[in-house]
């Protein structure tokens, strides 16, 4: 097994800047990132009328939102999916997940330069190559951007029904996704691929966000904080008995399981090694830098070919993708060849 290595580093262009000498790109976002730029509020209030009820000038002048409120943070992702990637019709039901768009484009975009370096550096596209996303949640964000993006179908897997009914009205309500995404039921929460996939099934790339927290109380703790921290937010009094309201959303299987995203994690890479061949690239985000150790002893234990740690930032927020990988280096081309219609002929079995 090659050794996990150092993030990879970025070879980002130089910030441009507003007359007032600002930054009007958020730098540390992945070049094909198509929200490099400040939100432009006009521009997505005509794309969705809707949001123009949550934008305000903030204390700073500019035009926002109040990201403590989840109805806010809503109306902002329908608006970014409608205006960027086509979707019209997009909605989940309270409480549920709703995460913030460019860090997950980010992680699509370092993913498709993963198989692109397993492609001769030219990025796959089209439908014949097969994703599947752990946890799709009642977002189906990471199907409808990747399809969007790169054209890629989609399976999608969630142990929670209401998430995947809510998931498959997104899908039936915008022309063509029904061709390209498809939902599954995982009905044992303590298996991830185990029961979901055959053993025929292949797919060049597996996306997952794994639940953060470690215990229902560890995630009402952060939320607390997180809400703290947004400029103007307090806590509300008289709520200390009661979960606090989470900007973005998110149910128990979402936010926590037990030893957290490490614990998580650490399955699937058990469960992939049983599955080597049924992912070209095996991947997962990490929140948190302090479970790599944990999770690079793991990988270290089902010796896979080669493993990759990339390091994502945005905003203030940091975070990693570790992705790993059972088929050797020299075969990753004929792999994709076979399995996602990437040449012009298939190998000879």
């Amino acid at each position: 097994m090659k050794p996990v290595g150092k993030p990879t580093a970025r070879r980002d262009p130089p910030p441009r800047s507003t007359a007032a000498g600002g930054p009007t790109t958020k730098d540390a976002l992945h070049p094909r990132n198509r929200h490099r730029a400040r939100y432009d509020f006009p521009r997505l209030i005509a794309s969705s009328p809707g949001l123009r009820h949550f934008v305000s000038v903030n204390a700073y002048g500019d035009e926002s939102v109040d990201f403590a409120d989840p109805q806010a943070v809503k109306a902002l992702n329908a608006a970014i999916l409608k205006h960027f990637y086509g979707i019209a019709h997009w909605d989940i039901p309270e409480q549920f997940l709703c995460p913030p768009i460019p860090g997950r484009a980010d992680y699509l975009h370092y993913a498709a330069d993963l198989l692109g370096e397993s492609n001769g550096g030219t990025i796959p596209r089209g439908r014949a190559l097969r994703v599947l996303d752990i946890g799709v949640g009642a977002n189906c964000v990471y199907p409808l951007i990747g399809h969007h993006d790169y054209g890629w179908s989609f399976i999608g897997s969630d142990t929670n029904p209401i998430a995947l009914a809510a998931a498959q009205r997104i899908i039936d309500g915008n022309a063509g996704l029904a061709q390209a995404i498809t939902l599954r039921h995982q009905a044992k929460p303590a298996q991830i691929f185990n029961g979901l996939i055959t053993a025929a099934e292949r797919f060049a790339l597996s996306l997952c966000n794994p639940p953060f927290h470690a215990s229902m109380q560890e995630a009402h703790a952060g939320t607390t904080r997180k809400l703290r921290n947004l400029a103007g937010t307090a806590v509300p009094k008289g709520r200390t008995d009661k979960a606090p309201v989470r900007n973005f959303g998110g149910q128990e299987t979402e936010l926590w399981c037990p030893g957290g995203e490490a614990a998580f994690v650490g399955r699937m890479i058990t469960e992939s090694a049983r599955l080597p061949q049924s992912c070209l690239w095996f991947t997962s985000l990490i929140a948190k830098e302090s479970n790599l150790r944990q999770v690079q002893a793991t990988l270290a234990s089902v010796k896979p070919q080669q493993t990759r740690i990339i390091a994502m930032s945005a905003g203030q927020k940091q975070s990693r993708i570790v992705a790993w990988t059972f088929i050797d280096q020299a075969q990753h081309r004929a792999w994709l060849n076979a399995h996602a219609g990437t040449g012009q002929s298939r190998p000879p079995a």
